[in-house]
């Protein structure tokens, strides 16, 4: 059984970002349709650029407080293995996500303080994984993605009934002291490996990708 930490970039909006994420060995590949964010991606680039994605690479699809509308004309371009829902969407509509489009959902919940993991209760009976991110500070209008961590010790000693993946400000110089201090056995970045918002750097996911790969969890 492979026993290497799982890595899931996110934001990936060309084709030959894809490609370089796929040679460094990542396990998902997340794409960005909410539309303020920098990152975001039409469900018909999207297609285009992962026509020939192999199957073992996860494909998923990150919505923010969308309408079942939404979803269903990205899931008509584009076929997508797993759902992100990164709003505040609450447990019934993850619920009826599931049920919906019978796809696995990610949900994830954004971290300040100790306060903020007693949400987590809600979610890990509807959810098919959760992801941990920092919790923007003024609730604005980009819910994550904003390339800072949170504190980690806050989730050290949690244990959860679901799979769930570590977000928020990760790099190859702090993924190591990341999984050490949170026990992590699955990661998320965006920023950590880019040259500009929304465009990804080759070296910064091979080195990221390298560190990943000597971590045993």
């Amino acid at each position: 059984m492979d026993s290497s930490l799982r890595v899931k970039i996110c934001g990936l909006r060309r084709f030959t970002d894809v490609s370089c994420a796929v040679a460094a060995g990542v396990h998902y590949i997340g794409f960005n349709f909410f539309r303020r964010s920098s990152r975001y991606v039409t469900p018909k680039q999207t297609f285009e650029i992962t026509r020939e994605l192999p199957h073992q690479v996860v494909k998923v699809g990150l919505f923010v407080d969308a309408e079942n509308s939404t979803i269903d004309d990205t899931l008509q371009i584009v076929q997508l293995d797993a759902l992100q829902l990164h709003g505040s969407e609450s447990p019934q509509y993850v619920q009826d996500v599931r049920d919906r489009y019978e796809l696995p959902v990610i949900k994830a919940i954004g971290l300040a303080s100790i306060e903020d993991l007693a949400i987590l209760d809600e979610y890990v009976t509807v959810a098919d994984q959760i992801l941990l991110d920092a919790k923007h500070p003024f609730n604005g209008s980009r819910p994550g993605g904003n390339g800072v961590p949170f504190d980690w010790t806050l989730i050290s000693e949690f244990h959860w009934s679901v799979p769930w993946i570590l977000a928020g400000g990760l790099t190859a110089d702090n993924l190591v002291e990341a999984v050490r201090i949170t026990g992590a056995r699955q990661v998320d970045l965006a920023s950590g490996v880019e040259s500009a918002p929304g465009i990804k750097d080759g070296e910064l996911m091979k080195a990221f990708m390298h560190v990943a790969r000597q971590i045993q969890v």
